[in-house]
């Protein structure tokens, strides 16, 4: 039995906007172009959506719909921040992830070792670590199979967690309305609940050979999907591109000295992480970023073979150098080239806890 969790971030866009400008928070807001020059709306906040706007839709029309509506440019190079750091939580509890884009992703947690292998307690904690590393919020769905993780975190929007346990698959998908079953549109919905099917429970009334007739070859994972079954793996080579670890203060780090010294922490714990990939990967790359208090960040990297702290040391001092603010958040880390995928099992080098050097 698979566990598997679909994380899926709040108004993902909207949310890093209101994060980054408080002043945003309550109003309705959308990202998007500008309403005089024929702009598309990306995505728009709760308080936007109460008044009907939604992604995609024209923004002028969005403005006729909700005139004291805000509209912000978006920001791609800072949501690809964003995403990629959720993407580094993610990869404290497992590698085998399936991105679906910049704000959403599948994971496989069935053989992963923390919380004592609880998928609840792992999304749990990733909701509560995006939230307080990023700012943001995040909800998820906890299932047996891709299918059902996917509708479970969609359940309790905005901020939810849902979590179907295998002995109650069957009763939860027996209740499910068809309009839920991703690949049901809004004219396949009002075609099936015209023939009087409106939950799955309806659908299973059909025969496998009836749903193909009607529905083509939707109609085969039909009569998969109003059973709960879908056998889809989560789909990741389980090849990392980082690690790295970080830490947000509760108390601003005001100097240099402050800044070296949780660095030198940080170390350690980046050393202990990097024992625990084994001999697949080679360090090739050094990553420092720090995030200051009005939540801007800035990151420095070099190349770098063996990871030594004097590289660490000379990137921070690098953020200093360009901005000497109070810091909010510092992390380091470093990037990593997947031998497997180079030169086979059978020449792999040494592990890279021996590679990773605290020499100055």
């Amino acid at each position: 039995m698979r566990k598997i969790i679909h994380c899926d971030c709040d108004c993902f866009y909207a949310s890093v906007e209101m994060r980054d400008d408080p002043n945003l928070r309550g109003r309705p807001i959308a990202v998007g172009g500008s309403s005089d020059r024929r702009g598309v709306i990306s995505t728009c906040n709760y308080e936007a959506r109460s008044f009907g706007v939604r992604s995609a839709m024209p923004t002028a029309q969005a403005k006729k719909l909700c005139p004291d509506l805000i509209v912000v440019p978006g920001n791609m190079k800072k949501y690809r921040e964003v995403s990629a750091q959720i993407r580094e939580i993610f990869l404290s509890y497992t590698d085998f992830i399936e991105p679906l884009s910049l704000d959403e992703a599948y994971l496989d947690v069935t053989d992963s070792p923390h919380c004592n292998g609880s998928a609840t307690l792992i999304a749990q904690e990733i909701r509560a670590r995006v939230q307080k590393d990023l700012g943001i919020t995040i909800s998820a769905g906890v299932a047996p199979n891709k299918f059902l993780a996917k509708i479970a975190s969609d359940w309790q929007k905005p901020d939810g967690l849902t979590v179907i346990h295998p002995n109650a698959v069957e009763d939860f998908v027996l209740r499910l309305p068809i309009k839920k079953i991703h690949g049901v549109g809004r004219v396949t919905a009002e075609k099936m609940q015209r023939q009087g099917i409106r939950t799955c429970s309806d659908l299973r009334r059909y025969s496998q050979i009836e749903l193909a007739q009607k529905y083509g070859k939707f109609g085969n994972r039909l009569y998969q999907l109003c059973r709960g079954i879908d056998d889809r793996k989560v789909s990741s080579d389980g090849s990392r591109k980082s690690v790295s670890v970080e830490r947000t203060f509760r108390d601003d780090l005001i100097n240099l000295e402050s800044w070296q010294e949780e660095m030198i922490h940080l170390y350690g714990r980046l050393q202990e992480r990097m024992e625990k990939l084994g001999d697949r990967y080679e360090i090739s790359g050094a990553i420092v970023k720090v995030k200051y208090a009005d939540f801007t960040q800035s990151t420095h990297e070099r190349a770098s073979k063996a990871g030594r702290i004097s590289e660490f040391k000379q990137l921070l001092e690098q953020c200093w150098e360009k901005r000497s603010d109070p810091i909010r958040l510092l992390g380091v880390g470093i990037k990593l080239k997947d031998l497997r995928a180079e030169l086979g099992p059978e020449q792999l080098p040494l592990p890279l806890r021996y590679r990773l050097s605290s020499n100055t």
